[in-house]
């Protein structure tokens, strides 16, 4: 197992990038749940600390290896007037569900999900990480490709580019000629960049709907038990892991005797690695409620923002503060945040928060100006149309 962590360490980025595009509700889908299931899926495939996860106890009529394949593939079961009667009436408590069987026709809970357990974990583990891969392609990497090289743009105060440590200090003129193309690429795409949100807002929507959906999966995997685990293990009487994860079941192989005679077996098989599922399914009954509170509360967050970053000035002043500590010039917020759609607004968030303060400040101090350069041949122009509109008609 030690082995198989060891590959996937080498393939999976074990920490965020360093250019953001999402936010910690996103992260949590596809960084902090897609490990947590991943493991969880490589844990429970594992022998190495659990040893075999099925072993039957069956008479000498039938081999060891035999009964343990047979029921391990088929599946085992539990009685269920025997779930509710932990003692018989000696000291010694029988195992919950295994007991002997007065009729075929009486009522038995099958357990065959076990040997689906790690395929579905796996499964889960890709749902989660899938509306990162979609918001990945979308977005394209356009703020990596416009915050690129800024990474010791605070430290260009020689006349010429320095190279420490394998990595290069800008020079001011190299710095102010980088900060006027991001300047230029922004104001080039004012207005039509509302794709770029629309699609962050989808793939936040998505990890919703899969929170729902995984929930609900995992509720009919478990037989309808998931949905109840964790208040039903809490407050009933009778331990309800013991009936969804029980440790020790039962199991009939059926085998032709010497004339063709069909003989029935009767094995005991323990279930070791119930020991572990039980925990693992405990534990994402909590995480994915909390989940799901999480993106919720993610979700109320990004309709916040849609309302409040054209109507309030203090909404954008605490965001962009937040976001980048290098924005001081309240009236510079204003005039830009003004002509900013949301996904222009978010965008420069963005770019806020990928951005060292000095330079994002420089930045945001030329749009602002620019903004207002606009805004004046504007005026002017108009001024200008409507002066010679009377010649016109006269």
């Amino acid at each position: 197992m030690l082995q198989t962590f060891g590959v996937l360490a080498k393939s999976i980025r074990l920490k965020p990038k360093t250019v953001s595009i999402d936010n910690p509700v996103f992260r949590l889908h596809y960084w902090v749940t897609f490990l947590l299931l991943l493991v969880c899926s490589i844990l429970v495939s594992s022998q190495q600390y659990f040893g075999e996860h099925i072993q039957c106890i069956a008479d000498s009529g039938v081999p060891a290896n035999v009964i343990n394949t047979y029921c391990f593939f088929t599946g085992t079961f539990t009685v269920v007037k025997h779930l509710e009667a932990p003692n018989n009436g000696n000291s010694i408590p029988n195992h919950p569900g295994v007991g002997p069987m007065v009729r075929d026709e009486e009522p038995i809970i099958r357990h065959s999900y076990y040997q689906w357990v790690p395929f579905f974990l796996f499964g889960q583990a890709l749902l989660f990480y899938v509306p990162h891969f979609i918001w990945k392609k979308m977005e394209g990497g356009r703020i990596q490709a416009l915050v690129e090289g800024f990474e010791n743009a605070a430290l260009a105060f020689s006349e010429t580019d320095l190279q420490v440590r394998g990595s290069v200090v800008p020079s001011k003129v190299t710095r102010d000629a980088n900060i006027l193309l991001v300047r230029k690429a922004f104001l080039q795409r004012l207005h039509i960049n509302r794709p770029w949100a629309s699609w962050l807002i989808l793939c936040e929507l998505l990890n919703a709907v899969n929170v729902i959906f995984q929930i609900v999966m995992m509720d009919c995997f478990l037989g309808g038990a998931f949905l109840t685990l964790a208040p039903d293990w809490l407050n009933s009487e009778v331990n309800m892991l013991d009936i969804v994860f029980p440790k020790v079941t039962k199991c009939i192989f059926h085998k032709y005797g010497p004339s063709g005679t069909i003989q029935n077996h009767d094995a005991m098989c323990v279930m070791a690695l119930n020991v572990v599922n039980e925990k693992i399914y405990v534990f994402l009954w909590f995480w994915m409620w909390f989940l799901a509170a999480a993106t919720t509360s993610g979700l109320l967050w990004r309709l916040v923002t849609i309302v409040s970053h054209s109507r309030s000035v203090r909404f954008n002043k605490i965001m962009f503060k937040l976001a980048n500590a290098g924005i001081r010039d309240v009236w510079s917020l204003v005039k830009v945040t003004k002509e900013c759609h949301f996904s222009d607004w978010l965008f420069l968030y963005y770019l806020a928060k990928n951005m060292d303060g000095f330079v994002f400040r420089d930045l945001f101090l030329g749009l602002a100006e620019e903004m207002d350069v606009e805004k004046d041949k504007q005026l002017e122009l108009n001024h200008n149309d409507s002066d010679e509109t009377p010649l016109a008609n006269s």
